[in-house]
């Protein structure tokens, strides 16, 4: 039996939707990430979650995830890096409909563990609102596109400089 060998391509996943108001967070870090054209990157944009992020992930040794979050703890434009580890007390058993992210990667991790990343980290930007219909964010989710893309990128070239 041979082992499969995961790609070495960090892949960035900027998750949220584009006509919800700060939602598009996510998804505008990573477009703004994809501009860049770095070397050994591939971005996605996407309007997932639950386990349709497992296929994403699967084959690729490092991951980052851009999106939004809604804590209420911090201000909004607040840019949190995350380990999958700090979502464990959210790891529930739901209906397929209803996984988090990290119940998904600890089901990917379960059924396809030679397939799953090394490692996952989360760049969530604080939101004040993802329930207004709109393509324009509010100011201070704005404002921290810099800090998240930046997030993002600082991440990307840790994970090159340990290859």
């Amino acid at each position: 039996m041979s082992v499969r060998r995961l790609s070495d391509t960090v892949l960035v996943i900027g998750l949220g939707s584009p006509i919800m108001t700060d939602d598009a967070i996510g998804l505008r870090a990573a477009e703004a990430v994809e501009r860049m054209m770095l070397t050994d990157v591939d971005v996605l944009q996407e309007a997932i979650g639950g386990l349709d992020i497992i296929p994403m992930i699967r084959g690729y040794r490092n991951v980052v995830i851009v999106d939004a979050i809604k804590t209420c703890v911090y201000e909004p434009g607040t840019v949190i890096l995350f380990n999958p580890e700090d979502f464990e007390p959210t790891v529930a058993n739901a209906s397929a409909h209803e996984f988090n992210l990290a119940t998904a990667m600890r089901i990917g991790r379960q059924l396809e563990p030679d397939m799953m990343p090394e490692t996952v980290r989360f760049v969530a930007i604080e939101v004040s609102d993802i329930m207004t219909v709109g393509e324009t964010m509010t100011e201070a989710v704005e404002n921290a596109l810099p800090d998240a893309v930046r997030a993002v990128v600082n991440i990307i070239e840790e994970f090159q400089r340990s290859i």
